[in-house]
């Protein structure tokens, strides 16, 4: 038979091979993409914890078992989210580069956290020598609602740019945590206290203001920020602004120009509730 039939043959055959390959590389992708972890993947980390806390030999693990393990690591996943308040609503990950000691994958998180929502897109490097594996993240993007908080705005641009995906979540529920505090504080407040509270921002707001009808005119303004730095650390700032007719202000000047500082000293002696809850009383009591 001709030489050139055969090289004809052989092309043939090349490019199907390649074909098969790119293939099966474009599967390999759609799964990552469109699961968080795989059926084998699920196994052998249930293996391996079996393994390690309950020392039985690799293959001999029964359906039983394996059911109340799975049953057991879900309680935990559910006592973890209820304790940081943090749940992820979706995941996918594509390999971007694979290499016998380097893998790098794409990942899309996003979730919310008492009601705050975030979505987190980075890159995963994994490199293995005969010791250990290393990972580190790479390309962090974080998208979510800044409002007007600025110091929100500048942790996250700190944490995109160290790649601290650690940081962002421990202190990203730690904010999240304190903003519900306050939205359930001033609810409290509002239901007990109505005709003196007002929410001009309703619940989402940052701020209340205490009014007395005997007293047109006359207005508390309690500030209530949450502050974050840049390392992540995570503080309520608390402040009281005055609105004070000229007439009231003549009779109790000096109280008036002291509240803020007593406020303050409030705070620190008693807690939020209690020094906003005695604030408002001296309100309601003023006529």
């Amino acid at each position: 038979m001709d030489n050139s039939i055969f090289q004809v043959y052989e092309d043939e055959i090349q490019s199907l091979e390649e074909e098969i390959t790119l293939l099966a590389e474009k599967y390999e992708d759609s799964q990552q993409e469109t699961t968080f972890f795989s059926d084998k993947e699920i196994l052998m980390s249930i293996k391996s914890f079996q393994r390690e806390f309950l020392g039985e030999s690799e293959g001999h693990e029964s359906s039983s078992n394996l059911k109340a393990l799975l049953e057991s690591l879900e309680t935990d996943l559910s006592f973890l989210m209820k304790f940081t308040g943090i749940q992820f609503t979706s995941h996918s990950k594509k390999t971007v580069e694979k290499t016998r000691n380097r893998t790098v994958r794409k990942h899309r998180l996003s979730g919310n956290c008492h009601s705050l929502s975030f979505q987190l897109e980075f890159q995963l490097l994994e490199m293995q020598n005969k010791d250990n594996v290393a990972a580190v993240v790479t390309d962090l993007s974080i998208a979510m609602e800044f409002g007007e908080d600025s110091d929100l705005s500048k942790f996250v641009s700190s944490t995109e740019e160290h790649g601290n995906l650690l940081m962002f979540f421990r202190s990203f529920s730690s904010y999240a945590q304190w903003r519900k505090h306050r939205r359930c504080t001033f609810l409290h407040f509002k239901s007990k206290y109505p005709d003196v509270v007002t929410l001009p921002e309703g619940l989402l707001g940052d701020y209340i203001i205490l009014r007395n009808l005997k007293l047109p005119g006359f207005e508390l303004l309690i500030v209530w920020k949450i502050h974050i730095d840049e390392e992540g650390r995570t503080l309520p700032v608390l402040d009281l602004l005055t609105k004070v007719p000229e007439q009231v202000l003549e009779q109790k000047m000096a109280t008036i120009e002291n509240a803020p500082t007593r406020f303050r000293s409030m705070l620190l002696l008693f807690g939020i509730e209690t020094a906003i809850e005695n604030l408002i009383k001296v309100v309601a009591l003023e006529n």
